[in-house]
């Protein structure tokens, strides 16, 4: 099963037509999740999420009202925590409803502390097993993960460049078939390799023997 969540990140960084995209997604049967304010953000959107969770201290009263009275599964959390809103919102899409693929927005802009929690779940136990399954989606940016082995990058017509790095230490890390190709390199910090491009409209191949790899597709904005 296929997951859409919302977060709280601000309106702004949304891509364009979010709420069609969402509303397609649920007729296919995905199921939509919010974490925070973006479960009030669906809400105004016209989109009953089927599960929101966290604190919810980003809300007034009477609004976690009104989204207490539309959600079946409300989840809560301590604001005193060691799980993050959006950990907990991963935590719940992989082990709970056991989803196989999950489009995360408004992951993006506002608070860098927020992306930075957002992004770095994914080299936690017990999300780490899973982050070939995340991607952050913007009106920008894809961002997505990838562990040890060999990777293709689907070409992408819309998004003309590519930033490919390091989140951890890496060996034997390499990138094929971009316009900017890279021989097996060890690294022992995150590293970002920026403004690579897709030649000749064919994927882009990436591996490493040990670590975990990070895509960007990227477009400038209009």
């Amino acid at each position: 099963m296929k997951a859409i969540a919302l977060l709280g990140g601000p309106k702004e960084e949304w891509p364009q037509n979010l709420a069609d995209k969402i509303k397609l997604a649920q007729k296919k049967g995905a199921l939509i999740m919010a974490s925070d304010r973006g479960s009030l953000f669906l809400l105004e959107l016209g989109i009953v999420p089927d599960v929101a969770l966290g604190d919810y201290d980003s809300l007034t009263n009477h609004e976690r009202q009104l989204v207490e009275r539309k959600v079946k599964d409300m989840r809560y959390s301590n604001p005193i925590k060691d799980f993050t809103d959006s950990e907990m919102l991963y935590y719940a899409a992989f082990i709970d409803y056991k989803v196989d693929d999950l489009t995360v927005y408004g992951a993006t802009g506002g608070r860098l502390d927020h992306f930075f929690v957002n992004m770095y779940a994914v080299l936690k136990a017990p999300f780490a097993s899973f982050k070939e399954q995340i991607k952050f989606v913007d009106k920008q940016n894809i961002v997505r993960f990838f562990g040890k082995g060999g990777h293709l990058i689907s070409y992408n017509s819309d998004y003309r460049y590519l930033g490919i790095g390091a989140l951890t230490e890496v060996k034997d890390f390499s990138i094929k078939n971009a316009k900017y190709d890279l021989a097996p390199v060890d690294l022992k910090v995150p590293t970002m390799y920026s403004s690579n491009e897709y030649l000749r409209q064919q994927a882009v191949k990436i591996s490493c023997k040990f670590g975990v790899l990070i895509v960007i597709n990227s477009r400038d904005k209009k």
